[in-house]
């Protein structure tokens, strides 16, 4: 994605901030990308995604005037997302989160390019509960690290790094379980 010159972000910001629509309508073009992904990611629905991004940026519109900079925009929208994602995932009645139970650290299995294992751990990650998910996202997609993904969230930093940790963990354990009845299988 091509960077956009800090003074023409600085200048579409003001803009939208004093009521312009087509500098708003610029803003939401810019960042849609990003809610859009931490939608999809955390949803694993792209309706459902599309439906929670137009309501972020609902959400912006109305707040956009307490909004202080550009970078602040960034990081109120992936906090905005991933909340919304959260209180969605948790009304969901007939969805079943796994537990983030703790798990002997075993190592990971398979190449990191291997498609196969990639949409694998893309299932796995969606049977986290929202909370461990939305950090899993923030930090493997978004590519934060555990202090802005704590101010994200309103966590802890040790809440965070803890999730990190268990879900890995529980990652690891139940890609392991998979993998020798994939590999005992007839060829």
């Amino acid at each position: 994605m091509p960077e956009i010159a800090p003074g023409f972000a600085d200048e579409q910001f003001i803009r939208a901030r004093a009521g312009e629509h087509a500098a708003f309508a610029a803003l939401v073009r810019a960042h849609q990308r990003l809610v859009y992904g931490i939608a999809v990611r955390m949803l694993a629905d792209r309706a459902l995604a599309e439906d929670l991004s137009q309501e972020v940026f609902l959400q912006l519109h109305h707040n956009l005037r307490s909004i202080e900079s550009p970078a602040h925009l960034r990081f109120w929208l992936r906090r905005v997302t991933a909340h919304r994602a959260i209180d969605r995932l948790r009304q969901r009645p007939d969805v079943e989160f796994s537990p983030v139970e703790a798990a002997e650290r075993l190592p990971a299995a398979g190449a990191a390019d291997d498609p196969l294992l990639r949409g694998r751990l893309e299932r796995l990650v969606l049977q986290l509960a929202p909370v461990p998910r939305a950090v899993i996202v923030l930090r493997y997609q978004e590519d934060l690290d555990p202090t802005d993904i704590a101010r994200a969230l309103n966590l802890s930093v040790n809440t965070v790094k803890s999730h990190l940790k268990r879900s890995l963990a529980a990652l690891r354990l139940k890609l392991s379980a998979d993998m020798p009845a994939a590999e005992g299988g007839s060829p």
